[in-house]
């Protein structure tokens, strides 16, 4: 098992309760994947903390997992503080269109190397569909493929795939692939995990999407966006009466042709990133959205539409953060008495150091003597030259930094010798760098919990519940 280093956005601050609890709208309750959760959410008055994130493939990063974890735990201590129940609730964002981000999941192979998975690419001039209307396609059987051939192979591994598999058919959306294998992971937890693209709910919610028109945000644009020729566009005013214009397309929209899109065709109406909390506290008694860094930056600007719209405004929360350690790494970083923050440097720069560290003693020593030494003599020597002729200046300088350079030469020589001798611990340190920082980023943003889940099985999410749950209540 891993060890589970938590690494905090920010202070975990409870939100006030300021709302009574109330009972969801039917068509709201069916929009979400049947299980615990949402036997909750339909049983009578309740409170929300909502948490979200686009589909992704094989779940996405880690981070997505992290998100609903937090919306539990934080709704579990709420609602012991409170004595009402509390349900969490994880927004699956289907209209997202973002195929981009949503193609692909990232692993480590049987070497500890970062490797990617990729479901396809969307053509460059391909209409921008929201990932509910994107299948996940044949290719996906290839990806799980890959996943197989690429990771380690143990005990937990069927299942893992077995997992995938029943949630990502080539006949299901990006979307309700990731919807049904985060029900199947953590249902039980009692999270309610929403098919925001759900007809029904996207028909409830319709008439608060389209208060967002009467909103002009700062880049002159509506929190508004409707599916039109070239896919999801967003909607400004088009400053010819009461009508609109997409971005991309130049289409144009009468309000009331807006107003018959929601009635009939409700789907085609989406809030973009701002308008899309402000909806979820509309639909749902929402005390707390859980976020990370990004959202906790931009959510401050949604505040003009919870007024607007007459919503009262959820509290912004963090969600928890953390780093999954491996053994061979935490024995590297015992070791060397590293860090965390020492393997999130430059490539190449760790590894340098650790192989100084090697240089012996005595070595490293006359390099400093010699430096010195040089540094001492050139300047005795340009202040006797300096009585005879003071041009000398320049070509005594130029000798000593040639002198210098040598030196530092030799050196670099010496320590070339010193990693090839010492490749093992530089491989060691690479793949320690790939596991905890892939490509210079944070773990949780690249790799996906297939990847962990194989190596330790079921028990690495219920180890990852309990240390969530210290972090929402550390009494």
């Amino acid at each position: 098992m891993p060890r589970i280093v938590s690494t905090p956005i920010a202070p975990l601050v409870l939100p006030e309760r300021g709302l009574a609890p109330r009972v969801v709208a039917p068509e709201v309750v069916a929009a979400a994947l049947p299980g615990p959760g949402r036997e909750r959410l339909a049983k009578g008055p309740v409170l929300v903390v909502t948490t979200g994130q686009q589909p992704g493939l094989f779940t996405g990063p880690l981070y997505t997992i992290y998100k609903a974890l937090s919306a539990v735990a934080l709704a579990r201590r709420l609602e012991r503080a409170w004595n009402t129940p509390v349900v969490p609730v994880f927004w699956v964002a289907g209209d997202d269109h973002d195929f981009a981000e949503a193609n692909h999941a990232w692993v480590l192979d049987t070497e500890g190397e970062p490797v990617e998975i990729r479901l396809r690419e969307r053509a460059a001039d391909a209409p921008l569909v929201p990932l509910a209307r994107e299948p996940s396609g044949p290719e996906v059987g290839a990806a799980l493929e890959r996943l197989r051939s690429a990771t380690p192979d143990t005990e937990f591994k069927a299942s893992v795939l077995a997992w995938l598999e029943a949630a990502y058919r080539a006949d299901a959306t990006l979307a309700d692939a990731c919807a049904e294998a985060l029900q199947a992971l953590l249902g039980a937890t009692g999270l309610v995990v929403l098919r925001a693209h759900d007809p029904a709910l996207k028909r409830v919610a319709a008439p608060w999407v389209l208060r967002g028109l009467s909103i002009t945000l700062p880049d002159g644009h509506t929190p508004v966006m409707v599916d039109a020729g070239l896919g999801r566009d967003r909607l400004r005013p088009d400053g010819k009466g009461d009508a609109f214009v997409t971005r991309r397309s130049g289409e144009r929209f009468t309000r009331s042709m807006l107003e018959g899109m929601a009635r009939d065709h409700p789907e085609r109406l989406s809030p973009n990133v701002l308008l899309r909390p402000v909806v979820e506290a509309a639909l749902f008694p929402t005390v707390a959205y859980v976020g990370g860094p990004a959202e906790l930056g931009y959510l401050p600007q949604a505040a003009p539409l919870y007024e607007a719209l007459g919503v009262a405004r959820q509290a912004a929360v963090p969600r928890w953060s953390g780093v999954l350690i491996d053994a061979k790494v935490d024995k590297l970083i015992a070791k060397h008495g590293l860090t965390l923050a020492d393997l999130d440097g430059q490539e190449g720069a760790l590894e340098a150091r650790l192989v100084r560290e090697a240089l012996p003693p005595e070595a490293e020593a006359r390099f400093a003597e010699l430096r010195r030494v040089l540094e001492e003599q050139f300047e005795r020597l340009g202040e006797a030259v300096a009585k005879v002729d003071p041009t000398l200046a320049r070509p005594i300088q130029s000798s000593k930094n040639n002198a210098l350079a040598g030196t530092q030469e030799i050196e670099k020589k010496l320590l070339a010798t010193l990693k090839r001798e010492n490749e093992t611990l530089v491989r060691k340190v690479s793949r320690a760098r790939a596991a905890v920082f892939p490509h210079g980023e944070p773990q949780e943003r690249v790799l996906t919990l297939a990847s962990f889940a194989i190596r330790y099985g079921p028990t690495l999410v219920a180890e990852l519940e309990l240390e969530v749950a210290r972090w929402a209540d550390p009494s």
